[in-house]
C-alpha cells in the first residue's frame, strides 16, 4: 500500500511513523492483529480508547498490534486500480494476512463503513463465508451492547473494558497457532472468557429475543476493570501527523457516570463509577505531556465535574500548564460541576471553549430526564464564566424527547436568552450557541422502550426552532441532520434481520454516514425496500412486557432498575448520583451483600465503585489560591517571560523518505511538539492564544524530498547552540534529520531564498529517457505557458520557462535549477508542463540547495 503513497491524498495519513508508533519485528510475534477504527485518520486519532489498547497490547513483547483506518473514497479507488489491499499503518501487512481485525465500534452509522474496510483488506464480509486462514473480526466498543445487525459479520465482539479482557483472547489467539486449532474450536474457547459474545452461538426465536444455541450461556454479561489505578494508561501516546478531532492529550480520570441521566447509555452500560487516584493521575499527566509536547490537557470521563478530587487534580496540574501555555479542557462538564475558582485559574492559561449541557428547555423537562440542573444553576455557571473572559458559550440540548411539548422547545430560546442576558455588557463579542440533537432512544437506559420521532416531525421542529431563533444575532443554532438520527434510530433498537439491508446499502455506495457531506439516504431506502424491511417500525414504541433484541447482552444494569427509572422519569422525579448519595439498587454493584448481575465476575471480586473521597472536594468552603511554587526541575516563570526574545535559531533540517508525505502544516505541528518534548523554552507571542514564536520557509510540496529546508524559533532564555542538534534530533519523526543550528539576530526580517536546486531522479530507465527527450525543446522556448487556475478558482495561465535556469544530465538523474524571483509554483508543476506525462509514482524529487 505504502508504494502508491505518491497518488493518496494526505498521504501522512497513511505513512505509520508518527513519533510514539510502535514497530516490532514481526518475526518475533505470537499474535498479531489491528485496531481498526471506521473512520477517518482525523477522527480515529481521537479516540483514546484505542490508544489505550494500543499501548496494552505492544507493552507485551510477543504481541503486536498495529492501526488501520477507513481511507478516503479516492484512496480507495487507487487500491482498486492498483489490485491492492488495505493493509496496516506501522508494517504495512494486508487485513487479510493477520490474526485478528478488532473494530471498535462508537456510534451506529459506522456500520456499513466496518464492511468497506473487510472488503478493501480482502477479507469475506460474513463470518460465515470465512475459514481457516482468514483472521478473525472482532468488535467492541459501545454499540457492542447491541450491534445485532452488524452480528452476521462479526466472529466475536466484546462487551464492556478491554484492558483486561483483550490480552487474554490474544493468549488464546497464539496458543490455538502453537496447537494447530481450528477457527471454529478457538472461537469456542474465546466465548468462554468473561466479556466475550460470540453472535453465531445465538440465534433470533421468532419473538424478537436471541435465544442461545447448544448450551451457550444465555445471558453474556460485560467486561469490568474494577479498579482503574490497577491497569496501565498510555503516556507515550501517537502524535498524529494530521490534525485530529481533538487534538490534544486526553487522560481518562475515571469511568463511569451515576449521575442517572435517563437517555445516557454510557451512563449505564459503564457502571460503577471508577476513579483514578490522584497521584497516580499525576504522574501520567506529567509523563504524558513530555512524552507527546501536547499543547491542551484533557480531563476526560463521562462527567469529569463529577470527580470527587477535581480540586486537587486540577491544582496538581495547574503550574506547569500555565508555564508552559498548555491549556486545560474540562470535557462533559455538568451545570454548576466546576467552582468559580477553578473556573479562574482556566482562565489564566487559555480559554478553550465553555460548552454546558441542560439538554432541555425547561425545568419540568429536565426533571423527566433526571438531568438534576436548574435555570439559577446554569445562569450562575454562565455568569461567571462571562464575567472571567468568556465570549462565547455552547449549549447542549435534545430534542423530541419523551413528554416534550411546545412549551419545551420554546424553553430552548427562553434560556439561550437568559444565558445571553447574564454576560455582563462589556463582553463585545458574545455569542450562544444551542446545539439541538434530536432524541435517539438507546438499548439498556430507562427510555428503551420509547417512541422516537419522525424525519417529518424532527424537521417540523427544527423549523419552528430556526424561526424563533432567527431575529437574535447574538444566539447561534445548529442541528443534527434528520435523516442521520433516523438511519441512527433505526440501527440502535435493530436486530439481526437488518444486516442484509446494511450488507445491501454498503453496495450501493452508503459510507461515512456520520459525515453530512457523505449522507445520502437513497440507497439506505432503496436496500430497506429491497430486503423487505419496515424501516420505521424500528423507531416505534416497545411493549415493556415484550422481549428486546439485546436481552441476552447484560451491562449488569437491572430490567427492574430501568423500568422502575421510566416510571419515575413519567412522575418527574429525580433519582439522586449514588456516589455521593444512597445506592438505587441498580444491579451492578455488590456494595453491602447485594447481588450482581454481573454474575460470573462478581463470584471472584466485589464490584463496588471507586473514588477519592466520600464528597467532592470543590465543595470545601475553602477559597482555591493560585499554587506558587514550580515543578521540581522547572525554573519559576512569570506569564511575562514567556514573550521575551532572548534569542533566535535557524535550524536547518533534511525531510527525505517517508517524512516527504507531511505537509507544511503538519511540519508546524511536528516542531511544536519536538520543541515541548525536548523541552526547549519557547517564546509566545502575546493576544487571546499565545502561540509559540515559529515561522518556516517556502512550504515544499507533498512528496518532494529536501536535505536543506529551514525553520525559525525563538527562545525565552539563553541557550548554547552547540546542544541544540542532538537535543531537537531525537524528538523528530523517521525521515527527518537536523543538518545544523545557527542563532540569528533577534531583530530583523529572516532572508528567503530564490534559487534552488533539485535533483530528479527515475526508476525506471523509460521514465527518464522519455523526460530527457523532452528538455531540449523546453529549455530552447522563449516562453512556455500553461494552463493554472488562480487563487480564486478561475481559469488562467503561467509561463513557467522563467522559472527554470538549467537541466543538466548525469549518472543519477537530472540536475534542475528553479528561480522563483518572479513566481512561486510547485516545482512537479514545472515538470509537469515540461513533460504531461511525468507523475511521482516514476521519479523522486529530491531538494539538494538554496541560494540566497
Amino acid at each position: 500500500m505504502k508504494a502508491l503513497l505518491p497518488l493518496f491524498s494526505r498521504p501522512s495519513h497513511y505513512l505509520g511513523t508518527e513519533i510514539n508508533s510502535v514497530h516490532k519485528d514481526l518475526k518475533t510475534v505470537r499474535a498479531h492483529v489491528a485496531l481498526a477504527f471506521p473512520d477517518l485518520y482525523e477522527v480515529a486519532m481521537s479516540y483514546l480508547g484505542q490508544k489505550i489498547l494500543y499501548d496494552i497490547v505492544n507493552a507485551t513483547d510477543h504481541f503486536c498490534a498495529e492501526r488501520v483506518f477507513a481511507p478516503t473514497e479516492d484512496v480507495a479507488e487507487v487500491l482498486r486500480t492498483h489490485d491492492t489491499l488495505l493493509a496496516t499503518l506501522e508494517s504495512d501487512t494486508p487485513l487479510k494476512d493477520l490474526d485478528g481485525v478488532l473494530f471498535s465500534i462508537t456510534h451506529e452509522l459506522c456500520y456499513t463503513n466496518v464492511l468497506y474496510m473487510l472488503d478493501l483488506g480482502g477479507i469475506p464480509l460474513r463470518a460465515a463465508q470465512r475459514v481457516n486462514g482468514h483472521p478473525l473480526v472482532i468488535a467492541g466498543g459501545g454499540c457492542t451492547f447491541n450491534a445485532e445487525p452488524l452480528a452476521p459479520f462479526m466472529d466475536v465482539m466484546v462487551l464492556g473494558d478491554g484492558e483486561e479482557v483483550l490480552p487474554e483472547m490474544l493468549e488464546l489467539i497464539a496458543l490455538g497457532k502453537d496447537e494447530g486449532w481450528s477457527r471454529s474450536e478457538l472461537i469456542s474457547r474465546l466465548a468462554g472468557i468473561p466479556g466475550v459474545y460470540v453472535p453465531s452461538f445465538f440465534e433470533d426465536d421468532g419473538s424478537g429475543a436471541m435465544r442461545p444455541l447448544d448450551g451457550a450461556r444465555p445471558q453474556v454479561e460485560k467486561r469490568i476493570v474494577m479498579d482503574m489505578n490497577k491497569v496501565s494508561f498510555p503516556t507515550r501516546q501517537i502524535v498524529p501527523f494530521g490534525k485530529p478531532v481533538h487534538d490534544r492529550y486526553s487522560v481518562e480520570i475515571a469511568r463511569g457516570c451515576t449521575r442517572g441521566c435517563r437517555f445516557c447509555q454510557a451512563g449505564m452500560i459503564y457502571r460503577p463509577v471508577r476513579e483514578r487516584e490522584v497521584d497516580v493521575l499525576g504522574s501520567i499527566i506529567d509523563r504524558g505531556l513530555a512524552e507527546t509536547g501536547s499543547e491542551e490537557l484533557s480531563f476526560l470521563s463521562l462527567s469529569t465535574g463529577d470527580f470527587s478530587a477535581l480540586e486537587a487534580l486540577f491544582l496538581s496540574s495547574y503550574s506547569h500548564c500555565r508555564q508552559e501555555q498548555v491549556s486545560i479542557s474540562l470535557p462533559s462538564l455538568r451545570v454548576g460541576s466546576v467552582s468559580e475558582d477553578l473556573m479562574r485559574l482556566m482562565g489564566k492559561i487559555r480559554h478553550t471553549g465553555m460548552t454546558l449541557a441542560p439538554e432541555a428547555g425547561t425545568q419540568r423537562l429536565r426533571n423527566v430526564i433526571n438531568k438534576g440542573v436548574t435555570e439559577d444553576e446554569l445562569l450562575d455557571h454562565t455568569g461567571k464564566a462571562f464575567r472571567l473572559g468568556w465570549q462565547q458559550v455552547k449549549l447542549y440540548f435534545m430534542m423530541g424527547l419523551p413528554t416534550e411539548t411546545r412549551e419545551d422547545l420554546h424553553g430552548i430560546l427562553d434560556l439561550c436568552l437568559k444565558v445571553a442576558a447574564s454576560a455582563p455588557k462589556n463582553v463585545r463579542r458574545l455569542q450562544v450557541t444551542a446545539a439541538v440533537s434530536p432524541f435517539v432512544p438507546k438499548p439498556h437506559t430507562p427510555f428503551q422502550w420509547e417512541r422516537q420521532i419522525s424525519m417529518a416531525e424532527i424537521e417540523e421542529r427544527l423549523a419552528y426552532l430556526r424561526n424563533i431563533f432567527r431575529p437574535y444575532k447574538k444566539l447561534k443554532l445548529k442541528w443534527h441532520h434528520s435523516h442521520m438520527t433516523w438511519l441512527e434510530g433505526v440501527f440502535a433498537r435493530g436486530d439481526r434481520h437488518l444486516a442484509p439491508a446494511l450488507e445491501s446499502a454498503y453496495a450501493k455506495g452508503a459510507l461515512f454516514t456520520s459525515w453530512s457531506d457523505h449522507l445520502r439516504l437513497e440507497p439506505w431506502l432503496e436496500a430497506f425496500a429491497e430486503t423487505g424491511i419496515d424501516a420505521e417500525s424500528y423507531l416505534r414504541e416497545r411493549d415493556p412486557e415484550q422481549p428486546l433484541p439485546w436481552d441476552h447482552l447484560t451491562s449488569g444494569v437491572s430490567r427492574k432498575f430501568l423500568l422502575t427509572e421510566r416510571r419515575r422519569a413519567l412522575e418527574a422525579a429525580g433519582t439522586p448520583d449514588c456516589r455521593y448519595e444512597a445506592c438505587r439498587s441498580c444491579g451492578v454493584c455488590t456494595l453491602d451483600g447485594r447481588e450482581s448481575e454481573l454474575v460470573q465476575q462478581a463470584a471472584g471480586h466485589d464490584i463496588v465503585p471507586v473514588i477519592n473521597r466520600a464528597t467532592r472536594d470543590q465543595a470545601d468552603a475553602e477559597q482555591v489560591e493560585e499554587p506558587e511554587e514550580q515543578p521540581a526541575g522547572q525554573p519559576a516563570a512569570s506569564t511575562d517571560d514567556l514573550h521575551n526574545k532572548a534569542q533566535r535559531f535557524r535550524l536547518w533540517y533534511s525531510k527525505t523518505g517517508p517524512a516527504m508525505y507531511l505537509s507544511q502544516l503538519e511540519l508546524q505541528r511536528i516542531f511544536e511538539r519536538a520543541f515541548r518534548r525536548a523541552r526547549l523554552p519557547l517564546a509566545f507571542s502575546s493576544g487571546f492564544h499565545p502561540a509559540p514564536l515559529l515561522s518556516f520557509a517556502r512550504a515544499l510540496p507533498v512528496g518532494v524530498g529536501s536535505v536543506c529546508e529551514w525553520m525559525d524559533f525563538f527562545v525565552r532564555e539563553h541557550m548554547g547552540v552547540r546542544d541544540l542538534p542532538a537535543l531537537l534530533e531525537a524528538e523528530l519523526p523517521q525521515g527527518m534529520r537536523v543538518v545544523k543550528v545557527d542563532e540569528l539576530p533577534c531583530q530583523g526580517r529572516a532572508p528567503i531564498s530564490n534559487h534552488e536546486r533539485f535533483s530528479l531522479g527515475f526508476t525506471c530507465a523509460e521514465d527518464s529517457l522519455r523526460f530527457s527527450g523532452r528538455i531540449p525543446a523546453f529549455l530552447e522556448a522563449a516562453e512556455w505557458k500553461v494552463f493554472k487556475r488562480t487563487k480564486k478558482g478561475e481559469p488562467g495561465e503561467v509561463d513557467v520557462r522563467p522559472m527554470v535556469t538549467s537541466i543538466t544530465e548525469d549518472e543519477k538523474g537530472f540536475i534542475i535549477d528553479f528561480d522563483w524571483q518572479t513566481l512561486y509554483v510547485s516545482p512537479i508543476f514545472v515538470l509537469q508542463a515540461v513533460d504531461p506525462d511525468f507523475t511521482m509514482l516514476q521519479g523522486r524529487l529530491i531538494k539538494t540547495a538554496q541560494f540566497f
